[in-house]
């Protein structure tokens, strides 16, 4: 990561079908975020904690799946939307260990596929370590175990920034929520490195 690149902390939950789409377009918009200078700096948290509605094992309203499905279908992204909020409590937490490992990328990618793609559900702390072990991650089940405090505090850390969903990004001390088309991100992007760079916001 360039030392001297603008950070934006893109907060997501493994749950959410929008941060699945999130994850697509911002893949997509790799060069344009090379253009303008900024890092995401990917960082889960525990979307049950954070709001009411989502809890593991509720059925998700019809109307919030067609909104997920449509957002998907305009933001050119095929994906299968789960009827039931999955407990993705044990990826969101190994997701931290992931990256200390320097394999935070192919982590979102390998579990965001499982989930949105191949349809599997999301993995318990075990099967979470077996799955770790498949990208060359040697996890202990102990430490996955762990990791669910380190993801409740970082939970907690994003509501007190004013996280309320996700995924959020983080523009200095601005959450801006949801995933919009890449010209649009791009012109939200542009604005956000233009105010940082010239000293008009905290970057």
């Amino acid at each position: 990561m360039d030392a001297g690149a603008l950070r934006v902390r893109l907060h997501y939950d493994f749950a959410s079908s929008l941060c699945y789409v999130a994850h697509r377009v911002m893949q997509r918009m790799g060069a344009t975020l090379d253009e303008l200078g900024i890092a995401l700096e990917w960082a889960a948290l525990d979307l049950a904690r954070l709001t009411g509605p989502y809890r593991p094992g509720v059925e998700i309203p019809e109307v919030r799946r067609m909104n997920a499905a449509r957002v998907a279908q305009e933001l050119g992204v095929p994906m299968h939307v789960p009827s039931v909020w999955p407990d993705s409590s044990a990826v969101n937490g190994a997701a931290y260990l992931a990256e200390r490992a320097g394999r935070g990328a192919s982590w979102r990618e390998r579990v965001f596929t499982l989930l949105f793609e191949e349809r599997r559900p999301a993995p318990a702390p075990a099967e979470t370590a077996a799955l770790a072990a498949e990208l060359g991650l040697s996890l202990a089940i102990r430490d996955i175990e762990r990791s669910l405090r380190e993801l409740e505090v970082k939970t907690e850390l994003a509501r007190e920034e004013g996280v309320s969903g996700v995924p959020t990004f983080m523009l200095g001390s601005w959450p801006f929520g949801g995933i919009q088309s890449e010209e649009t991100m791009r012109h939200v992007l542009t604005r956000f490195a233009s105010k940082a760079r010239a000293g008009e916001l905290v970057a």
